[in-house]
């Protein structure tokens, strides 16, 4: 192995060490792709990235041996933020601080977007094709995301106590920062490779609520603030659209993915297992009042997870398939459909954190995660 390949298997093994991880393949492809993402020395910076954010001094005293200055590391991580290969903190210090980035869901490649070209999603699809192949059968998911309903389906308040995180307008008016929005990558993925999504025309749909989150959007120059006021109204019109609304799966979500089952990369995956619905964290479901329903065949046409389907000229629910985006219910012109909360209400992660921290757990046990929050209390490299 040559030493520039050496160097990105050390920086695999270094995201490999992360909550989502980063496996190795066979075929080297995984090694493919981060050339993709990184030059070598941009590499070699990383690999001093801690999970917990650090100033600049700190990292520097693990790189300094290399005969790098500090005004050196100051661009190479400047350009990292750029690139969405590392991630800096401004909340809660007075100083910029700086960590490692994740690889997985919400990590790197997700905001690749703008910068995204062909050689990459190529290599990043066969990468996951490879990863899929090799996962071992029943391997505990943890969704990255969950379903809230759109706001018009949610069910009357003195009939159903719908909590902040299940209302969408609540994520937005409770945001303690500035709010961006960002392409989808996923539909401009569709677009590079010469498709187009046949549920919406509208881009501009990836939202980031959390404040550092949004600032780093905006500093990537792959986002702009917007008001929340500009929110609401991007809000109303995927609703038209019938798109699902998915924000991270926690109490205080970083972002609010918007998807359609044409493009979406976990829709599209989720589609080709019998029961979707286990593999999402929703409170709700859709039931249909064959005494109302006209038989006019709507709700299956916007059903994104084609849960729908049509029984002695009534429209029915396939439960295995429903996620509860309320989709349905809005678009139905004879009020025949209404969505329903389920009996056990999902647990929801406080934050971004606990969820990683949970993933990490799943992937190398508890005692090692242990270690890893005792690291981070110690203020060491994690």
């Amino acid at each position: 192995m040559d030493n520039e390949t050496q160097i990105y298997r050390d920086l695999q093994k270094y995201l490999d060490r992360m909550p989502g991880g980063f496996a190795a393949t066979e075929s080297d492809m995984d090694i493919r792709v981060l050339k993709h993402l990184f030059t070598p020395e941009e590499a070699r910076v990383a690999m001093q990235l801690s999970m917990k954010p650090e100033p600049i001094k700190r990292i520097y005293s693990r790189v300094q041996e290399s005969g790098m200055t500090l005004e050196e590391l100051q661009q190479v991580l400047d350009t990292m933020v750029r690139k969405g290969t590392a991630v800096p903190k401004v909340e809660g210090y007075d100083e910029k601080h700086y960590k490692g980035g994740g690889f997985t869901a919400g990590g790197i490649f997700s905001v690749q977007v703008g910068r995204l070209t062909r050689d990459l999603i190529d290599d990043h699809q066969k990468y996951q094709q490879e990863i899929r192949g090799a996962q071992k059968a029943g391997t505990r998911m943890i969704p990255p995301l969950r379903t809230i309903p759109v706001e018009k389906s949610i069910p009357v308040p003195e009939k159903y106590h719908v909590s902040d995180y299940d209302s969408v307008r609540k994520l937005v008016e409770n945001a303690p920062g500035p709010i961006a929005v960002a392409d989808c990558i996923c539909r401009q993925i569709t677009e590079i490779l010469g498709g187009h999504c046949t549920k919406t025309d509208l881009m501009e749909t990836c939202l980031i609520v959390g404040p550092d989150h949004a600032r780093h959007y905006v500093d990537m120059g792959i986002g702009r603030f917007i008001s929340k006021e500009e929110t609401l109204d991007i809000l109303d019109k995927v609703q038209e659209a019938g798109l699902i609304l998915q924000p991270e799966n926690s109490l205080k979500p970083e972002a609010i993915c918007v998807c359609c089952g044409d493009c979406c990369a976990m829709l599209k995956m989720v589609k080709n297992y019998p029961r979707p619905a286990d593999l999402y964290l929703s409170n709700y479901y859709s039931a249909v009042d064959p005494e109302l329903c006209t038989g006019c065949q709507e709700c299956i046409e916007k059903c994104q997870l084609e849960a729908l389907v049509m029984v002695d000229s009534v429209a029915e629910v396939n439960l295995d398939r429903c996620i509860g985006c309320g989709n349905c219910v809005v678009i139905c012109p004879s009020d025949a459909i209404q969505l329903k909360q389920k009996e056990k209400v999902a647990v929801l992660f406080k934050d971004k954190e606990a969820y990683n921290m949970q993933l990490l757990s799943d992937r190398v046990g508890k005692w090692n995660t242990f270690k890893v929050r005792a690291k981070m209390l110690l203020g060491l490299k994690v």
